[in-house]
């Protein structure tokens, strides 16, 4: 991952290209014995065993991503279009799920994100609901005096989607009285709104680890 991220920067790739192609290189070979020794191995498992065996693990989702692992810097030597070449080198950045396959805490997260998807998708309706809200309501009270940004609800939508993440980038803000009442309750919805998730999954996360 260090070696993908230094290497777009252009005055280390020049200085240690050479460098960062053997450690490509040897990355390349790590990962590609370590994918065929896995399909030979699988067999060992009683589910897998067989051929058939075999080629249910080949798409396995642990078998996918260490495919994942190897495929961009194959692909790498039989492209020369400069675009598709720099988006299949930062393809090799999947190799970042590699560390999902063993680690227990980030399967533990990954087990509570799956366990609150019902009440995750509950919070995803409630923030559609309250964005749309926010975006009629500031239309209604600051689209006559701020056309440019007020003057429609989708470019309300914009300061209604900074505020309610709490980013507030403060290109476009209310100047009325209302206005600026009305985005301060719409800032405080906000703070719940990224607080709810994260309950959420922290509860699920608790019981998981039980």
């Amino acid at each position: 991952m260090i070696s993908v991220v230094l290497e777009t920067e252009d005055v280390f790739k020049n200085k240690y290209e050479y460098a960062l192609n053997i450690f490509e290189t040897i990355f390349l070979i790590i990962f590609t014995l370590e994918y065929f020794l896995r399909i030979i191995v699988a067999g060992r498992i009683k589910k897998y065993s067989g051929f058939m065996g075999r080629i249910k693990f080949i798409f396995s989702p642990m078998s996918i991503i260490d495919l994942l692992a190897i495929i961009p810097s194959l692909m790498t030597a039989f492209s020369s279009d400069f675009l598709l070449l720099r988006i299949v080198r930062l393809l090799r950045m999947l190799r970042l799920l590699k560390l999902i396959q063993n680690n227990p805490s980030l399967r533990l997260f990954s087990q509570a994100l799956i366990a609150s998807k019902f009440q995750l998708y509950a919070c995803f309706a409630i923030t559609l609901l309250i964005l749309f809200a926010s975006s009629i309501f500031i239309y209604l009270l600051e689209g006559n005096i701020q056309p440019e940004a007020f003057g429609s609800i989708p470019r309300s939508m914009w300061w209604a989607i900074s505020t309610l993440t709490t980013v507030g980038y403060g290109d476009v803000y209310p100047i009325t009285v209302l206005g600026k009442v009305f985005a301060g309750i719409v800032g405080i919805c906000g703070i719940g709104i990224i607080a709810m998730p994260a309950g959420i999954i922290s509860a699920n996360f608790k019981s998981h680890k039980k």
